[in-house]
């Protein structure tokens, strides 16, 4: 489960890494290095290692071990997933901060709710997105690039070059994320949501899939050209389970002859698809200080004066008002090129008005 995933970044962390004031108010210059010290832990290249990592099931560590060149890319798919969902929710309530708990978002993502349901759908996206990068880049024996995207098409270029292996990146992310949900027989209304919302990531990937072409011919002609099916860009798998959160179905559990699947909560409501997030609970404001449940609070939080959106100080600050400070800032202005090849510039100061939530 992303859990699982999250889990396994902070195991594997070789330092320490104790939670500073400025960690805890979700400011983005600690979360960068939070985040830098995930990303240098040690790669996962032991049997034993996987015996080791909290939270996995028996199946997962069986899968871990058959697959351990395949682990590394678990890791990266899990820190893509932290760091896209730290961008999509930098100006919310709930900004996806780390905490030096585990589970790393605390107990946030424990209870059913949207923000829940986007954690689980970027993580499983995560995981296939980073399997199938590696596959495409030759850094796995067990796969390479699709070479069932071969010959000529309909648009009369030729298939050609090395396609992104997305079903390998996708079976994968089934097999392993998903394999605690279904250990528990997914009957039950949690792990249904967290099924549901596990694929709708994945098809955030192959839904958004693009052709990238190269031209061939004399000064640069395009007489033919050769193309290969890439995947879309993780920021563009962000933006479109950002706006699936958005939008996201707050479901129930129904039965279907002897098959229990989620429906809307109110009927008047049409049926979610695939591709959308579910959820089961209403999510708290996010305003108050409440660490025992993963809630930060806003306070601290940098807010826009002038915005009448959730990052405006009205919302973000949920009306206990403002703090205004002025600050200076250097930045670089009146730039020259010279010839040949640099580019100088100047300093220039300037104040600027910096708001933060009581």
């Amino acid at each position: 489960s992303p859990r699982f995933l999250l889990r396994t970044l902070s195991q594997l962390n070789t330092g320490s890494c104790s939670p500073s004031p400025c960690l805890l108010t979700g400011c983005a210059g600690c979360r960068g290095r939070y985040l830098a010290k995930l990303s240098s832990v040690g790669s996962i290249s032991e049997e034993e290692t996987c015996e080791k990592l909290k939270g996995l099931i028996q199946r997962q560590v069986q899968m871990c071990k058959r697959n351990l060149e395949v682990m590394d890319s678990v890791r990266r798919g899990a820190q893509l997933a932290i760091e896209e969902c730290q961008y999509q929710f930098r100006n919310r309530r709930w900004n996806c901060s780390t905490l030096d708990t585990l589970p790393v978002f605390g107990k946030v993502v424990t209870q059913g709710t949207r923000e829940a349901a986007f954690v689980y759908a970027i993580s499983s996206a995560g995981v296939a997105f980073a399997v199938t990068r590696a596959c495409s880049s030759g850094e796995l024996d067990k796969c390479g690039c699709d070479r069932t995207v071969q010959g000529g098409s309909p648009q009369g270029f030729q298939w050609s070059g090395c396609s992104d292996n997305i079903a390998y990146g996708v079976a994968f992310s089934q097999s392993f994320v998903d394999v605690r949900e279904r250990s528990k027989g997914a009957s039950s209304n949690r792990a249904l949501m967290n099924l549901h919302n596990n694929e709708a990531g994945r098809k955030a990937i192959l839904n958004n899939m693009r052709v990238e072409c190269k031209c061939h011919g004399v000064s640069g002609s395009c007489e033919f050209k050769t193309c290969w099916k890439a995947m879309p860009p993780f920021r563009k798998v962000g933006n479109v389970l950002k706006e699936k959160f958005d939008g996201a179905t707050e479901v129930e559990q129904s039965e279907i002859g002897s098959t229990k699947v989620l429906v809307p909560k109110n009927s008047q409501f049409k049926p979610h698809t695939d591709e959308d997030l579910v959820y089961l609970d209403s999510s708290p404001d996010f305003c108050d200080h409440d660490l025992k449940n993963g809630v930060l609070g806003t306070s601290g939080r940098q807010c826009n004066k002038t915005s009448k959106a959730i990052d405006g100080c009205e919302l973000m600050c949920c009306g206990r008002g403002f703090h205004t400070d002025e600050v200076e800032v250097v930045e670089r202005c009146s730039c020259k090129f010279h010839w040949c090849c640099s580019v100088k510039c100047k300093p220039c100061h300037r104040v600027v008005e910096i708001h933060t939530c009581r």
